[in-house]
């Protein structure tokens, strides 16, 4: 099994095994970049005042750390630091806790004027906002804070491991038995897509030096979580798992649905960049399978992880694609160039939903052009 990206230094490139050149694949970045946070009509990004800028969940008009930690990931691997320093301000100011049970946390959504929505934080905000912080620091080096980037970044991930230690009536993100990162901090179950374990390998290197094995273990019970999780025979994962992998229902009957679409995406990226778990490969290709030869292109329904449709059409069948086709990263099947191929020629999505969808397809563009980089 070769060995990836961290080690080798080497990135895949699957757009150049297509034939694409590489000036038309930095074409494509630029342009998806800029309309994404440019475009009068279709940016997702929206500076505030002379120093802030957030990210617009355009479906539920609010900013979400989801979106937050986004949009600073994209911004430090084109080599934005304005945009970055702009959301990561912004963050800090209206999203961070600094009392009560969730202090160090950041609360999950907030409106566009940066009034809380909710207290309550959502696990992969603080996973991404600490890992683009931690390439930040590598790329830019620290300033003064909130801008000493590494500093802010191991601030989040104590948080995430001690918060019952750090604030009275805290929950951490992830549970101590089996280092599986929670739905949320006070829920004993996962949600199969917050399951990173490219980035908590890293965490293992660069978070407090008492907590690296702790990090260490999670990638390795994260990998072990998305195959109890993923679907033997169409590779789905739910939305929801219990710790055990078995779906949970929680918001709707349906299961592989919008949070699970990057489950795909995620093994993919840790075939990029470590290439450790050969099992995942086939939950990608089954996947892959699955919606070949069950489905048109683009016309998708909600599922359980049998693969059975209900009557609901996907909200993101946009975002199916593009994590369809990073999973390539990790494929081995007949149809991982075919899914390539088919987002390669893939708009983004327009309209009022374009911003899960589009947030995902760039992430994925980048992977798939070899773009995707580890900075430490």
């Amino acid at each position: 099994m070769s060995k990836g990206a961290y080690y080798t230094k080497e990135y895949p490139n699957l757009f150049a095994e297509l034939g694409i050149s590489h000036k038309q694949i930095e074409k494509k970045i630029t342009e998806t970049f800029n309309t994404m946070f440019f475009d009068p009509k279709e940016r997702i990004y929206f500076e505030m005042g002379e120093d802030m800028g957030y990210m617009l969940d355009t479906g539920n008009n609010d900013a979400r750390t989801e979106g937050m930690s986004y949009g600073m990931m994209m911004a430090v691997q084109v080599d934005r630091k304005d945009i970055f320093d702009r959301l990561w301000l912004f963050s800090k100011t209206y999203m961070y806790q600094k009392e009560g049970k969730h202090q160090g946390y950041f609360a999950w959504s907030v409106t566009t004027e940066g009034k809380k929505n909710s207290e309550g934080p959502a696990p992969d905000g603080e996973e991404y906002f600490a890992m683009a912080l931690f390439f930040a620091s590598s790329r830019w080096g620290d300033g003064l804070p909130p801008f000493d980037y590494s500093v802010q970044a191991r601030d989040i991930l104590r948080h995430c491991i001690h918060q019952s230690e750090l604030a009275e009536g805290g929950e951490p993100m992830w549970d101590a038995s089996n280092h599986y990162i929670k739905f949320v901090p006070e829920t004993p179950f996962s949600d199969p897509s917050y399951h990173l374990p490219h980035f908590y390998e890293l965490f293992a290197l660069l978070s407090d030096e008492q907590d690296r094995t702790f990090w260490q273990e999670a990638a390795e019970a994260s990998r072990k979580y998305l195959r109890i999780s993923c679907d033997k025979n169409t590779g789905m994962a739910p939305e929801y798992a219990e710790f055990d992998g078995t779906p949970k229902k929680l918001f709707r009957d349906w299961q592989f649905y919008s949070d699970a679409y990057r489950v795909a995406m995620n093994i993919g990226l840790d075939a990029a960049w470590f290439n450790k778990d050969e099992s995942l490969w086939k939950i990608v290709d089954n996947l892959q399978a699955f919606f070949s030869e069950n489905t048109a292109l683009g016309e998708y329904k909600a599922y359980t992880i049998k693969g059975e449709p209900f009557d609901e059409p996907a909200m993101h069948p946009v975002a199916i694609i593009a994590t369809n086709a990073a999973g390539s990263l990790a494929a081995t099947g007949k149809y991982r160039l075919q899914w390539v191929r088919d987002f390669w020629e893939l708009p983004l999505r327009q309209g009022e939903r374009r911003y899960y969808d589009n947030c995902l397809y760039f992430f994925c563009l980048l992977m798939l052009a070899g773009e995707y980089k580890i900075y430490m």
